[in-house]
Formats: C-alpha cells, sequence, structure tokens
C-alpha cells in the first residue's frame, strides 16, 4: 500500500487553513497505480456474488464503474439533489455549515440485492451514511462500505458504524 499512499498527492490548507485534502486525482493520473488500486477493489469482491456496486458521486463513480466492469455487474450512481433525471429518494446529510442531499432512481436497486457501496475517500462519513441509508430504504443489502483512503481521525465509521469498512490506505494523524 505504501506505492498506492505515495501517488496520493497531499495539499496542506485545502480547502481552508490546517486542513490537509488528500488529492486521490493524482493516483488515477498514475496508470500503473490506478491499475493496481482497481485491481485490489477487484481481487476484494470478485467472490462475494455482489449484484450492483453503488458510487457515491462524484470520485465513487469512477471506482464503482471499474469495479461493476470487472465484476460484470451493474453500477447505480448517488448523486447530489436534482441531479437525477427520474424519479428518485433521497436522504438529507449533515454538513460542517448546513445539509446536503444525497438522490436515488428509486428503480435502482431490487429487494435483496447485494451491494458494495463505494467512494474515493472517507472522512467524516456524511454523505455514505446517506447512500447507505438509500440503498437500504430500496431494499438492498449492503455487503461492505469500500474507499480507497480513510482519514480515522474524522471517525466517519462512526456513521456507518453496522456495516464493514474496507479502506487498504490510511492517513491518520497526518
Amino acid at each position: 500500500m505504501t506505492d498506492l499512499k505515495k501517488a496520493i498527492r497531499s495539499i496542506p490548507d485545502f480547502p481552508i487553513k490546517n486542513i490537509t485534502f488528500r488529492d486521490v486525482t493524482s493516483l488515477m493520473q498514475n496508470a500503473a497505480a490506478f491499475h493496481k488500486a482497481c485491481d485490489l477493489f477487484y481481487e476484494r469482491y470478485k467472490d462475494k456474488q455482489i449484484d450492483k456496486v453503488v458510487g457515491i458521486d462524484a470520485r465513487g463513480f469512477i471506482f464503482g464503474s471499474v469495479l461493476a466492469y470487472k465484476l460484470n455487474i451493474g453500477f447505480v450512481p448517488v448523486r447530489k439533489k436534482g441531479k437525477l433525471p427520474a424519479k428518485t429518494i433521497s436522504e438529507k446529510y449533515d454538513l460542517e455549515y448546513g445539509t446536503a442531499e444525497m438522490e436515488i432512481h428509486i428503480d435502482a436497486i431490487q429487494q435483496g440485492e447485494r451491494i458494495i457501496v463505494i467512494d474515493d475517500l472517507i472522512a467524516t462519513g456524511g454523505t455514505v451514511a446517506a447512500a447507505v441509508k438509500l440503498v437500504e430504504k430500496l431494499g438492498g443489502q449492503i455487503i461492505e462500505c469500500a474507499f480507497l483512503v480513510e482519514l480515522p481521525d474524522l471517525k466517519g465509521r462512526d456513521a456507518i458504524k453496522n456495516h464493514a469498512v474496507f479502506a487498504p490506505i490510511s492517513f491518520e494523524g497526518e
């Protein structure tokens, strides 16, 4: 994991002072690192009988669509409110200053389908908690929530504590 972690650019004082932004786009621009990261997810889930991958807006779309393609299953986007064209259900979540809302198409998941929820990074867990609630409202069975990177100091796992989490790269206390 050391080479993958090194491929992630750290930007100090972004978006505000005393925050270090972990930029996975630098990893995605590196063909070898991106390939290794995608293969890591595939190897983990290839034998788990997953029905669909749910990707969170926006970088979860990248890793999620690659994983769905490699598993030969469907991909479901969870998007910010107002971005999906057909009938949706929504779930609000807290931001540092206010709330936001995520949506999913009401016909995206069938009762009992086995689901992986994926995003690039877990920080506070607000967006993934909203995505998990949406999947469960539609009757999906979440097998695991997957992230390339975890920022454990922000305690995002607490937001989804009843679900298994896979996050091979950690920036703890950094």
